[in-house]
């Protein structure tokens, strides 16, 4: 496996020569550094670590600031491991986007928006009892019975319920490499990935 660490920057889309247009993604992916390298013979498994985004030094502890300091390189924001990576490279060496190229298909992974305590119609896309008629005193958006009363006097586990929604880790699989741009570390991709502008995202092979 081969993989980067970047941030969405947004969403635009391209046309391709025949004129079809495709919503493609634009993450800006490195350069990132590799900071540790683990192998079965030291730690059991194989994998390499990976450092992205400048840190400011008073913000970084001790122990960091002598992670870093073993890879010649200065303090760093988002820290990621890779297992299994198919590239060799050693402690200190950067990645780039030039590890991909036009036309790949990569798995995307990120966190989603946070929604906020939303209701069951939201959350879980009920769809309310239809429509409203006398003496029903605004029920349409309410989950409706939770439970059986004669059986078990408790609310069951795993009951669609309202509560928080978003903030959730999820992978995107199979999108497509549409343009690359070695000079600005950008990478297109091909539809959505999830998270806000300027979030950080995994891009893997």
């Amino acid at each position: 496996m081969k993989g980067i660490i970047g941030k969405k920057i947004g969403m635009t889309s391209v046309f391709s020569s025949d004129g079809k247009q495709t919503a493609c993604t634009i993450i800006e992916a490195g350069p990132c550094v590799v900071t540790q390298v683990k192998t079965k013979d030291s730690d059991g498994y194989n994998s390499h670590q990976i450092a992205f985004g400048e840190k400011k030094e008073k913000h970084t502890t001790a122990a960091e600031k002598n992670h870093f300091a073993k890879a010649n390189t200065s303090p760093k924001k988002i820290v990621k491991e890779f297992r299994e990576y198919s590239l060799e490279k050693n402690i200190g060496e950067t990645i780039t986007v030039d590890i991909f190229a036009e036309g790949e298909k990569v798995d995307v992974v990120g966190t989603t928006k946070g929604k906020g305590f939303q209701g069951v119609v939201k959350r879980h896309h009920f769809h309310g009892v239809g429509q409203q008629s006398h003496g029903q005193h605004d029920r349409q958006r309410a989950p409706g019975s939770l439970g059986n009363s004669s059986d078990a006097a408790r609310v069951m586990k795993g009951m669609k319920m309202a509560g928080r929604m978003g903030g959730d880790r999820v992978k995107v699989k199979a999108l497509k490499i549409i343009k690359i741009f070695p000079e600005k570390n950008f990478i297109l991709v091909s539809g959505c990935v999830p998270g806000h502008i300027g979030s950080i995202v995994y891009i893997q092979k």
